[in-house]
Parts: C-alpha cells; sequence; structure tokens
C-alpha cells in the first residue's frame, strides 16, 4: 500500500512539475479562497478579542444596563446592523441612574446617550482673518462625570464634565479638536451646538482602540452632559448606563439589585438586560459572528471556484494522459488505480493551494496589523478547518475526472495518439 502510494504521489509530482504554469494558477484559485478566510476570521478574532480586553481592563467591578432583554441572538445583532442609532428605543432614563447611583454598593453610575450633530466654532486663519469652522454629523456622547471614574478615563489636559459655574461644558477627543479648532489643545475654546455656546473643558488623548465595548469613537467624539441633550429632544434616550461597585465579591447581588430598581422606574417593565463580566460582551461578540459568518461565507465562494478550476484542469489532464491510462491498464492496474492516481493528483493541487493560501492570508493580517491596532489572530482549530476545507475541495471536484479517468477503455485508450 505504501508503495502504491508513493507512486501515485511520484506521477502526480511528475505531472504537476510538467505544467507548473497551469498547476500554479490552479493553485492560485484554491490560495485565494483559502487567503480570504483567514484573513477574516484573523481580523474579526483579533476584534473580538480586543474588545474582550477592553471589557478585562475596565475591571471586574464593571456593570453595564442596556435596553431589550435579548442578548446574543440573532435579532439584536440584526437591530445593531440595520439601525443607525443602537437601541433608538430604549426604555432607560436618566431617572434610572439616579436611583443606580443612590445605591450603597455603586461608585458611581454614567448613562450614555448618543447623537449626531453639527458643530460650529469661531477660528483664525493664517492671515488673521476669522471663519467658521464646521464640522457635521459629529459624534455627540452625552454623560456624566462619573464616566470617568467608571471608565478610568484619563485626559490629556482640563477636566471631565465636573461641576462648573457654566452647565454648557465639554471635553473633545484628539482628532474633533484637530478638525474643529485646528489643535489639540482645545481647553476654554468655544463651539455652538443646537445653537447654544459650549466651553470646552476637557480634552482627550489619542484613543488606541478605535472599537471598544461602549460603541464610542473617543478620538472623534465631543462630550456633554446628559441632561443638556436629554432636555433638547424628545426622541433622545439614554442607550446605556455603565455602572462602578465598590465591592467586587456580590457583583450577582448588586446586579439584582439594579434590576429591581430599574424595574421599579419602569412599572414592572423587564426589557433590559443587567450585564457584568463577559457577558458585557457578548452582543458586540454576536455581531463579529454573524459579520465573520457572512464573510467567510463570500469568501467561501472563491473557494468553489478555485475547485471547478480544479476539475477543469484535471479533465484537461485525463484527456491529455488517455495513452498513458491505457498502458497503466493493459499492464494489470485496476480501475481503482486510476481512480486514485487522478484523485491524489488532485489532492495535491489543492493541498498546495490550501498551504500557500494560508500564508498569503497570515501575510496580509500582518501587513494589516501594522497600520491598525488588530494583532493577527491564530487559531489552530481555524488552520485546521481552513486546511480541511481546501483538501475536501480537492476530493470533491477531482471525483469526476477521476472517475472519467477510470471508466476509460484499455483498448480505446491504446489507440488514442500522445
Amino acid at each position: 500500500m505504501a508503495l502504491l502510494f508513493r507512486t501515485h504521489y511520484n506521477l502526480a509530482r511528475e505531472s504537476i512539475s510538467k505544467n507548473r504554469t497551469r498547476s500554479f494558477l490552479t493553485c492560485l484559485g484554491i490560495a485565494i479562497g483559502v487567503a480570504s478566510i483567514i484573513l477574516i476570521l484573523s481580523l474579526m478574532g483579533s476584534i473580538r478579542n480586543l474588545v474582550d480586553g477592553q471589557v478585562k481592563a475596565a475591571g471586574s467591578d464593571l456593570i453595564v444596563v442596556r435596553p431589550s432583554s435579548i442578548k446574543n441572538t440573532v435579532e439584536s445583532v440584526v437591530e445593531q446592523l440595520t439601525s443607525s442609532g443602537q437601541y433608538r428605543n430604549s426604555n432607560l432614563s436618566l431617572k434610572d441612574v439616579s436611583s443606580i447611583a443612590a445605591l450603597p454598593e455603586v461608585a458611581a453610575a454614567a448613562p450614555i446617550v448618543q447623537i449626531n450633530a453639527t458643530l460650529t466654532a469661531n477660528r483664525v486663519n493664517d492671515n488673521g482673518e476669522n471663519y467658521t469652522s464646521t464640522v457635521e454629523s459629529a459624534p455627540v456622547v452625552a454623560t456624566s462625570a462619573d464616566f470617568a471614574k467608571v471608565q478610568n478615563l484619563v485626559l490629556s489636559s482640563g477636566s471631565f464634565l465636573e461641576k462648573h459655574y457654566n452647565d454648557n461644558i465639554a471635553v473633545v477627543g484628539r482628532s474633533l479638536s484637530l478638525s474643529l479648532f485646528g489643535t489639540t489643545e482645545p481647553v476654554a475654546k468655544t463651539f455652538s451646538l443646537f445653537g447654544e455656546k459650549f466651553i470646552v473643558v476637557g480634552a482627550l488623548p489619542e484613543a488606541d482602540d478605535p472599537i471598544n465595548f461602549n460603541n464610542i469613537d473617543f478620538d472623534n467624539s465631543v462630550f456633554v452632559n446628559a441632561e443638556f441633550l436629554v432636555k433638547k429632544g424628545e426622541n433622545i434616550q439614554v442607550q446605556q448606563i455603565n455602572v462602578k461597585a465598590k465591592n467586587t465579591d456580590k457583583m450577582d447581588e448588586l446586579a439584582g439589585k439594579i434590576r429591581e430598581e430599574v424595574i421599579a422606574n419602569k412599572a414592572g417593565d423587564t426589557n433590559f438586560s443587567v450585564l457584568y463580566g463577559d457577558d458585557i460582551s457578548h452582543p458586540a461578540n454576536g455581531l463579529f459572528m454573524i459579520v465573520s459568518g457572512m464573510l467567510t461565507l463570500v469568501a467561501g465562494i472563491s473557494l468553489v471556484v478555485g475547485g471547478i478550476g480544479i476539475m477543469n484542469i484535471m479533465l484537461v489532464s485525463v484527456a491529455e494522459r488517455t495513452h498513458e491510462i491505457g498502458i497503466r491498464k493493459s499492464v494489470g492496474a485496476t480501475s481503482g488505480n486510476i481512480l486514485l492516481q487522478f484523485l491524489f493528483e488532485s489532492f495535491i493541487l489543492s493541498g498546495l493551494g490550501g498551504l500557500f493560501g494560508l500564508v498569503l492570508g497570515y501575510t496580509l493580517a500582518f501587513f494589516i496589523s501594522i497600520v491598525t491596532p488588530f494583532a493577527p489572530y491564530i487559531d489552530l482549530s481555524i488552520l485546521g478547518m481552513t486546511l480541511a476545507t481546501s483538501f475536501t475541495i480537492g476530493l470533491v471536484f477531482g471525483i469526476y475526472p477521476a472517475l472519467k479517468a477510470a471508466k476509460k477503455n484499455p483498448i480505446e485508450s491504446l489507440r488514442h495518439s500522445r
């Protein structure tokens, strides 16, 4: 048996070597499909690790209250994909924040309200002329001073929405500060939001992670007091409440008390979730799983195309080697031997394409990691599954040409000219 497989391997290697360009292009079809799948799964795995790491970095004392009791389901993920305003139909309110903050076990509680709005500021150009700087659809995050405590937020200058003589105060992200004011030191500068003047009292440093479990772009956002924003519109609602516990020993007990407080405020409405620990990142992970699944399915189409390429090349190879098949059968080779010979060749082609695709996929992931915070995510189960898929593609699409070769009549095959 070992001798038979060695013979099939030598014949396959000889055939591939004789047609190197054709074999390379055939392998390339499989490689592109495998590389696409590896790249997608690597990036999605990196993003999931990034979010999970942020939740752990925020501390084991973090509790998050979100609208909807649905957790990590297709319905909640589809809602996130199809709605620009996540949790648009929120039933949370500032009253819930106050009730939660009043609990003796709570160190801090901060609401999160997110909208997009136009910001304007007066600037002076290089010629000393005044002009208006405008940022369209800027992310506006309404929260409270407790947000900095809950998130362990460090500012590059100023303070975070602490009580001042003026309620219209703001904290600006680094990129937004450059766009609006042309500087990374915006403290004491003013801008207009909804026709009202705001003074900047704090500035955030450049954010390392563009994706986080709060769904906030810290670099491009402006932070204002929640009371101001909620009063500005009837449809503006609290989308999330972040809570910092004083003691981490009884997180489940505190989560139960928070739930009771919110239910009491809502007259029995339980359409919300109180999450802590690993559960905080579950909705985001559900979203990433759906997205990666969809993208992987699309990338899998290229694997099928590569498989069709293998079938096409193998059919050409069978036609070219008809005389060889006749000689082998005439000296005792069975139909099973011929079948295995051509299956072995398609198996090798798909395997080489799979290995090349792995290298190409992780090489692309590495280069992407240079310009993004997404480090390549390597998982042995992903490697094994992808390689197994590429080998399976070779066997499935090689079976028809192999059967066609095995069924050839030896007498008719010998008459076939080389």
